[in-house]
């Protein structure tokens, strides 16, 4: 810390010019503040900042002294709690390393008069000495009488309360002052402590932060931030300061700078930013969100509570409205669509992954899809130092999470909600019909998304040493897919539930959770090890949560077997994986949970038991054709797609038919009318394969041991209007990306994963 200086002085009186060194100045004793002077300085520092004189006339309060039960006074070490005694020392400790902080510059007090080119002059939401809070329609401001009011060139006109400020002809902000609020006097002394736990590696670890972080989650404005940084540390809101310094912490090795010196105080660094972040709730700025979406993507971090308080403050500062034409900066936005739409979606994943309801609904959401303009960075300002992220595809990455997190949404609102809930139950026996038919345009919309993701966001685009957040993006798509089937799964009921309906929409289920599963088997060090949304760790959890789900709904031991065994392999490549990321084993620690109440169901009953007359391929006690044909899409399934990869067990090498009694079929009923299972009424879900597009993980198909494509494959299929569908003939199409009708068996190209180095091995295998 600067050697203390004089203090300001008075008009005539001596004790006016007395130093910090021996009492505060009487502003900071009314704040209970720490009162620092720097050399050379006349007036302390908040002081300055307020534009205030610096006295010390008063005398300070006699302090009120504990007697104990003799009647004498209670000696002080005994009366100090713990947390007062870390409070005491915590201005020494700040004290002890200020050297390393700059302190010579106070902050911009307001932005339109700062000299010199600058992009904060006009800004809106991120002003220094007061915040904005937006004018509701039902408020006590009535519009009509707003707009009356007689603005100035800047469009604002002062109030008592505060200022009007008219960003356009429907929408008008309050600004007030920040220095009344809830520990304002505090933030100057709160940003210090924050800049001093890091000191003197702040500037890198912002490039750090910028390099690895920024590209794939891009809330903050770099040249703003770079900007404001230049000049001090002490223009920024300290909890946005402090998130920045947490969360790329977990990157300090990959800084060549930084790797060799010693991590600074993280746990020191999350009481502050937790601390003052419930100071700032009360002057809301767009920082405060950038600050607390930043804290909610720690692997530890995830808040429902702090989440709905976010909304709230978006929703104060006008996030949910269309700000396009809006007098603000352009730069401001772009900035507010992309902050709006992180909290969208930070709003309906936090509501999966929590299971409860989501606090923003459509009718009162009005912001724009974001757009290339609105993102400021391209590829030329991208860091080619080892282990950076790649600048545009992380724009693409955000702008693809963004229409997922949408369908999501949909999901969510229609198959979750209570009221969706109630509806179904209503329906008793016919509840998985209605699930069905609503489920229809969602499953279309995935795949549409699927089919439209760049070809830069397949997992097997990367580039070497650079890291690949897309992890987190395919990982959120197969969580989505997982959300819609678990409430199908659900509403199955072996006593009232079609069997032919019963079994395609199981078989469906398994092939999402065989895809998902070889999508974590298949994740590389580039991924692993880059930024991942705070919802992949539970996104994680839900692969193994579905997996116990259909072991637990199985209808016999051998299925239950083989969901018990894939369940173990999948625990295990968790385990292995969370070496490299070690949020994982949070789904590790869930899978245990779930496989541990599965274990006291006891052993199910053979689905045919050896005595029964009933062979593997036949239902009904008689031979059935169609039920032979598509038995050995099971075993072909997993040997097209998943027997040639060495990772996976021998086991599964040799699926088939023959070794999977979980693939045989029920008869087709009668009495189900079969234009519902016309091609007309599948067409929705057949088509071109789009893995060839993206890489994803998804099922592949192929021909029937006997070399006809005639079912040959299986495929979940959304009912039509007319009823539910599951296909027609003899082939049966999946409603999943890669297995449209004629991808396979037909001479054309199967590309998974390995692209067509895959494809090539597949042939030679003779699967393809």
């Amino acid at each position: 810390m600067a050697s203390p200086g004089t203090a300001a002085q008075g008009s005539v009186e001596p004790s006016n010019t007395r130093t910090r060194r021996d009492r505060p100045c009487d502003a900071c004793r009314r704040r209970k503040s720490r009162c620092v002077i720097h050399e050379g300085a006349e007036v302390c520092v908040l002081c300055e900042f307020h534009k205030q004189e610096c006295t010390f006339v008063q005398s300070p309060q006699p302090r009120k002294r504990r007697l104990n039960s003799d009647g004498r006074e209670e000696d002080a070490s005994k009366r100090r709690s713990p947390d007062t005694e870390h409070a005491r020392r915590a201005p020494q400790s700040v004290a002890s390393v200020a050297p390393n902080i700059r302190t010579n510059n106070p902050p911009v007090d307001d932005y339109a008069n700062l000299k010199g080119p600058s992009l904060l002059k006009k800004t809106l939401g991120l002003q220094n000495h007061r915040h904005s809070q937006h004018i509701g329609s039902t408020n006590e401001f009535e519009p009509c009488l707003i707009n009356l009011s007689p603005f100035d060139r800047k469009d604002e006109y002062s109030l008592s309360r505060g200022t009007l400020r008219r960003v356009s002809d429907y929408d008008t902000f309050l600004m007030l002052p920040d220095q009344s609020t809830q520990g304002h006097g505090d933030e100057m002394a709160d940003v210090d402590a924050i800049e001093s736990v890091v000191a003197p590696h702040g500037q890198a670890l912002i490039n750090l932060y910028f390099r690895i972080i920024h590209p794939s989650f891009p809330i903050l404005h770099k040249k703003v931030y770079l900007e404001k940084y230049s000049r001090t540390h002490r223009e920024f809101s300290p909890p946005l300061l402090a998130a920045v310094y947490i969360l790329v912490l977990n990157w300090w090795s990959y800084s060549s700078d930084l790797a060799s010196l010693p991590k600074p105080d993280v746990k020191e660094l999350e009481r502050l930013a937790l601390k003052t972040i419930n100071d700032v709730i009360h002057r809301p700025k767009l920082s405060t969100v950038q600050a607390g979406l930043l804290l909610l993507q720690r692997p530890e971090g995830d808040s429902w509570a702090l989440t709905a308080q976010l909304v709230a403050i978006g929703q104060e500062l006008g996030l949910h409205l269309d700000c396009s034409k809006w007098k603000i900066p352009d730069w401001e936005r772009g900035l507010r669509k992309r902050l709006a739409w992180a909290l969208f979606m930070q709003d309906k994943w936090g509501a999966l992954t929590h299971g409860r309801p989501s606090h923003i609904v459509r009718s009162n959401w009005a912001v724009r899809p974001v757009v290339k303009e609105d993102f400021p960075e391209n590829a030329a300002d991208e860091d080619d130092e080892e282990g950076s992220t790649e600048v545009e595809k992380g724009m693409m990455l955000f702008s693809q999470m963004i229409s997922l997190t949408e369908i999501l949404s949909e999901v969510l609102e229609t198959f979750y909600t209570i009221r969706a809930t109630q509806e179904i139950e209503n329906e008793g026996k016919d509840g998985t019909r209605l699930i069905l038919e609503k489920a229809k345009p969602v499953q279309i919309k995935l795949k549409e998304w699927f089919a439209r993701l760049p070809g830069c966001l397949r997992m097997d685009s990367t580039k070497i040493r650079k890291l690949s957040s897309t992890g987190y993006l395919h990982l959120a798509y197969f969580a989505t897919e997982i959300t819609l089937h678990r409430r199908i799964v659900r509403s199955l009921n072996p006593t009232t539930t079609d069997p032919y309906l019963l079994h395609i929409c199981r078989s469906a289920a398994k092939t999402r959770l065989i895809s998902a599963m070889d999508f974590v088997n298949r994740l590389k060090p580039e991924h692993l090890q880059s930024f991942w949304y705070f919802a992949s760790k539970v996104n994680f959890a839900l692969i193994g949560t579905f997996g116990s789900l259909l072991w637990a709904t199985a209808p016999g031991r051998e299925e239950a077997d083989f969901y018990k065994s894939r369940l173990g392999e999948y625990r295990w490549t968790l385990r292995v994986s969370s070496k490299g990321a070690e949020f994982m084993e949070f789904a590790v620690g869930m899978l245990d949970a779930s496989t541990g109440l599965l274990r006291g169901l006891g052993d199910k009953e053979p689905l045919f038991p050896a005595d029964s007359g009933v062979k593997k391929g036949y239902a009904n006690g008689g031979p059935e054709p169609e039920g032979q044909a598509r038995a050995t899409w099971e075993g072909n399934y997993s040997q097209s797609q998943l027997s040639q990869d060495q990772s996976m067990p021998d086991a599964l090498q040799a699926s088939n038919a023959s070794n999977d009694p979980t693939t045989t079929y029920p008869r087709r009923p009668s009495h189900i009318d079969s234009r519902i299972y016309s091609t007309e009424a599948t067409e929705p879900f057949s088509g071109d394969n789009p893995s060839n597009m993206s890489g994803l993980a998804s099922p592949s198909t192929s021909t029937s041991s006997g070399g006809s494509s005639s079912g040959g494959y299986e495929a979940y299929m959304v009912p039509s209007t007319s009823g539910f569908a599951v296909g027609g003939g003899g082939e049966d199409h999946f409603n999943y990306p890669g297995t449209g009708a004629g991808a396979v068996g037909s001479g054309a190209e199967e590309r998974g994963w390995m692209g067509g180095e895959r494809n090539e091995a597949l042939k030679g295998r003779g699967a393809v």
